[in-house]
């Protein structure tokens, strides 16, 4: 762990975060029980690259992307106008994506991102959050994982988890489906650092976000592995992963920049699923599960006691 007397490098950052996605592929092989993940290092034409590892067709992961990049050059218009830049610059940034969709529709859907871009300018931040995308939504998975991102919140400040997780039901949002992608979570970005020490906590946060993401998915793994389902629970998973599918192409800023800058195709798009479907004006059964998890796919559910 960083002290807030030593100075936070994008070489520091940058090795926790493959450290991190070493980490993060060997909970899950030992998890899953049978797939291995398979690695695909890459370059980036315009500076940089990263390592894509892929895992398909295991006991409990159908499929699950976890990657690390690193990556250089020259910051686009795009997000020269997005900081108010009018000179060309140079930028770094590097981070750590997962998306994992499982085999059984018992089991959410999650995704992590922890990310950290600086430019030649002196302009830096973190960014990032979990969110889990429950093909049915449970209530005692979603206040336990909303706990469990609480907790981590909390060691660093009361107001994090206030602020991060609203933030995630905007973000994570379909509008032109009107409902969110799944149960939320937190989502945090341009946190920008004043000082060295403020450097240091951000890090440590941002760290402390990525090393809860093992734990978390991993409980889900044990716990939800056995629940029996047949035809029509699978053939709402697809449905649900093409909510996904649309959020992702469309909305999702993350693949944008991904695509503005030039990144590899194969490695910005491994968070789609392996199969999805879409029917045309689907209308759930009247009170039944599928029901109910589209009347809780909104804004604003309160999952978890606020401390007043």
């Amino acid at each position: 762990m960083i002290t807030q007397e030593e100075t936070v490098t994008k070489e520091i950052i940058t090795a926790f975060f493959m450290d991190l996605q070493d980490r993060i592929c060997q909970s899950l092989e030992d998890a899953d029980g049978r797939a291995l993940f398979r690695e695909d290092a890459w370059e980036r034409p315009g500076g940089g690259g990263g390592r894509s590892r892929i895992l398909t067709d295991g006991a409990i992961i159908e499929k699950g992307g976890v990657g690390f990049s690193a990556v250089h050059g020259e910051a686009t218009e795009a997000t020269l106008r997005a900081l108010n830049l009018t000179e060309p610059a140079e930028f770094y940034a590097t981070g750590v994506s997962i998306v994992l969709h499982p085999r059984s529709p018992m089991m959410p859907i999650i995704h992590m991102n922890v990310r950290y871009f600086e430019m030649s300018t002196g302009h830096n931040w973190f960014g990032g959050g979990i969110d889990l995308t429950p093909h049915y939504v449970v209530d005692e998975d979603a206040r336990w994982f909303h706990q469990s991102l609480k907790t981590v919140c909390d060691r660093h400040d009361p107001a994090y988890y206030t602020t991060f997780k609203p933030w995630a039901d905007d973000y994570f949002y379909i509008p032109h489906r009107q409902e969110t992608r799944g149960i939320g979570g937190i989502f945090f970005d341009y946190l920008k650092p004043t000082d060295t020490s403020q450097k240091a906590n951000l890090f440590a946060f941002v760290q402390d976000v990525g090393n809860a993401f093992a734990p978390i998915y991993t409980h889900f793994m044990q716990r939800n592995r056995d629940i029996p389902f047949g035809e029509r629970e699978k053939n709402w998973q697809l449905l649900r992963r093409g909510r996904y599918v649309e959020f992702n192409l469309v909305w999702d800023r993350g693949t944008k920049f991904g695509l503005e800058t030039n990144g590899r195709t194969e490695s910005i798009l491994m968070s789609m699923p392996p199969q999805a479907n879409w029917i045309y004006d689907f209308r759930p059964e009247a009170n039944s599960l599928e029901e109910k998890t589209l009347g809780l796919l909104r804004k604003g559910v309160e999952w978890v006691h606020q401390d007043k």
